[in-house]
């Protein structure tokens, strides 16, 4: 039984529905490794889940994570960080494993191993009065799984000014950036995020699917392309889609998910 998360699939009789992914560590839903493997096995249970269409992360109004839990990791000698390294990284990696669509709905903060994680959904939403960064340096730390993934999203130069001062970024300079792809009144995030999802609990589940993992296999997009692309055609909402599509053009297809 998860302490730390809940794992919530709304009741509906849609087919498909969107899961919400709850981060629960009062008062500042800091990161420790037991919070980390919580969300690992909720993601992993989404993933397995075929009637989960789309996944929203979130804290709650106040905040969604302040960071890493420095009480825990200044317990930690060499051996014990280098044995939970692994684990840990994979853990904060968890969203961008998800097959699902995922979004993050971010109020408050979000700091250290919190946008670590949230680095990892296909969206960031958050409020006009949030606070990002990755603050590991100030503690003689760094991003133990952000760092590869921040470069390749808001490029090598803005990825290293954020990584190596440390300091915090307000909304408007993260939707520059590209870090946050929405910015909303913080009343507004959870509904924002909502809506972003929803719009997939009608799609097809198997070329979402391949879509993401094209994207996620970096440099070898285009080989993984090529499998992906070739497996659809086993699918039957391929069948669905190519069919609506040649009798009563796109945006006709009403698909099974399968």
């Amino acid at each position: 039984m998860a302490e730390f998360v809940t794992l919530e699939l709304p009741e509906g009789q849609a087919a498909r529905r969107v899961a919400v992914l709850r981060i629960a560590r009062p008062p500042m839903n800091l990161l420790n490794v037991q919070l980390a493997r919580e969300l690992a096995e909720a993601a992993e249970a989404v993933a397995g889940d075929p009637g989960v269409a789309a996944l929203v992360v979130y804290g709650d109004e106040r905040v969604f994570s302040a960071g890493d839990d420095l009480t825990e990791l200044s317990r930690f000698g060499a051996d014990h960080a280098g044995a939970v390294a692994a684990d840990l990284q994979r853990a904060l990696g968890c969203l961008a494993r998800t097959p699902q669509p995922t979004v993050a709905a971010i109020s408050g903060y979000c700091l250290g191993g919190g946008l670590e994680l949230a680095l990892g959904a296909d969206r960031r939403i958050v409020g006009d009065n949030v606070k990002l960064g990755l603050p590991q340096i100030k503690a003689g730390l760094i991003p133990l799984a952000g760092i590869r993934r921040l470069s390749l999203l808001i490029g090598a130069g803005p990825a290293k000014d954020l990584v190596y001062t440390g300091r915090f970024v307000e909304p408007d300079e993260a939707r520059a950036l590209g870090l946050v792809d929405e910015v909303v009144a913080p009343d507004d995030v959870y509904a924002a995020a909502m809506r972003w999802a929803h719009q997939f609990v009608d799609g097809p589940a198997r070329a979402l699917s391949a879509a993401k993992a094209v994207f996620e296999a970096g440099p070898h997009g285009l080989d993984r392309a090529r499998t992906e692309w070739a497996a659809l055609f086993l699918t039957e909402d391929r069948l669905i889609g190519t069919g609506s599509y040649l009798a009563d053009g796109p945006g006709s297809a009403e698909f099974l998910g399968r």
